[in-house]
């Protein structure tokens, strides 16, 4: 048995940073960069505690793959990662591009936290914080909203994402599909940042006569009060997709389809045809996405039975509970591990 006690929050740098490390039984690197700590900080006693890190990845972007910050991996107990998909990316890249081989590699899906449940579950927050929400972005109720909620980056997919939707217009209106009023909703804008790509996705609203259709929300760590006010969540991350990609499991839990790239760990998470529907990452993505968003707004019967579908699988596999009995098990093997490996 063991327990995981948080007394003290210590500065990343110093001497005492180095003497906990020395004295801690195991030691848990977050995210791929966290291996730039190692060097320049503990120096000569980094071969003392590599034999008990465990080193957390969260990513799968090309720049996180450079040999300085990666180069310990071999050495440590054990490194945890957020998908089977990504596990399997790290342990390729690492091997072809590095010449470096993966250490013990476990796959731990994240799981909603039981404050966000607590709201998913309430009918009458939900209510409140859906009437607000669209009260301030200028929708009714019975409008349709369709949101990606990430930072605006152009590895998020949000310019694809408004082409689709754009798209989905014409094709409603092609086919004489009868919708509700349908608008695109992009939670995680910036513009004090004033990034040529977000600049971009605000000309094409523009062009294409679509801005009383787009609506813009700066960045927020408060994802719920969007995520009861939606009727679908586009994950649209490119290339590789997204490691986990928790927003997706926390829509699920509003009981929403979830429209998502088939790249990354979405592909873990999302059934396409159940839960959702997927498309690909890239231009070719464009079209089908289009498609799913028409389907979708013309169909709110297949909304409620994936959104209920999605709900129940997040119930069954992503709680919290879930991935602390995953983390602890983790725990349990690389602590013993580390120990033996630490014995002279």
């Amino acid at each position: 048995n063991f327990k995981l006690i948080v007394t003290q929050v210590l500065p990343a740098r110093g001497q005492e940073a180095v003497d906990t490390a020395l004295k801690a039984d195991l030691v848990i690197l977050n995210t791929a960069v966290a291996g730039k700590w190692l060097d320049p900080v503990l120096k000569d006693h980094v071969p003392e505690v590599l034999p008990k890190i465990l080193w957390w990845i969260h990513e799968m972007r090309g720049h996180y793959f450079k040999l300085e910050y990666v180069k310990h991996l071999p050495f440590v107990a054990g490194a945890m990662i957020d998908s089977h998909i990504t596990a399997e990316y790290w342990k390729n890249r690492a091997s072809d591009r590095l010449k470096i081989q993966m250490p013990q590699t476990y796959v731990v899906h994240l799981g909603n936290s039981k404050e966000l449940m607590e709201v998913a579950e309430d009918n009458v927050a939900r209510r409140v914080l859906r009437e607000h929400v669209r009260e301030s972005l200028g929708v009714r109720n019975d409008d349709l909203l369709f949101a990606i909620i990430n930072s605006v980056s152009r590895g998020k997919g949000q310019d694809l994402f408004l082409q689709a939707f754009y798209q989905s217009l014409q094709l409603i209106q092609q086919q004489k599909l009868k919708v509700p009023t349908m608008h695109a909703v992009v939670v995680g804008s910036d513009m004090n940042a004033q990034t040529k790509f977000e600049t971009q996705l605000r000309d094409f609203v523009v062009k294409n006569a679509i801005h009383d259709r787009v609506h813009f929300v700066n960045k927020t760590l408060a994802v719920a009060p969007y995520l009861a006010a939606i009727d679908v969540l586009v994950q649209n991350s490119q290339a590789r997709g997204e490691c986990f990609g928790r927003i997706t499991i926390e829509a699920m839990a509003f009981k929403l389809p979830v429209l998502g790239t088939a790249a990354g760990g979405t592909t873990e998470i999302v059934l396409d045809g159940t839960t959702g529907l997927l498309h690909p990452a890239g231009k070719d993505g464009v079209a089908p996405l289009a498609e799913n968003i028409a389907r979708l707004a013309s169909d709110a019967e297949l909304r409620v039975s994936m959104g209920k579908k999605g709900y129940d699988r997040v119930k069954e596999r992503f709680m919290e509970h879930h991935m602390a009995e995953r983390i602890a098990a983790v725990l349990k093997e690389v602590l013993q591990k580390s120990r033996q490996r630490s014995r002279p």
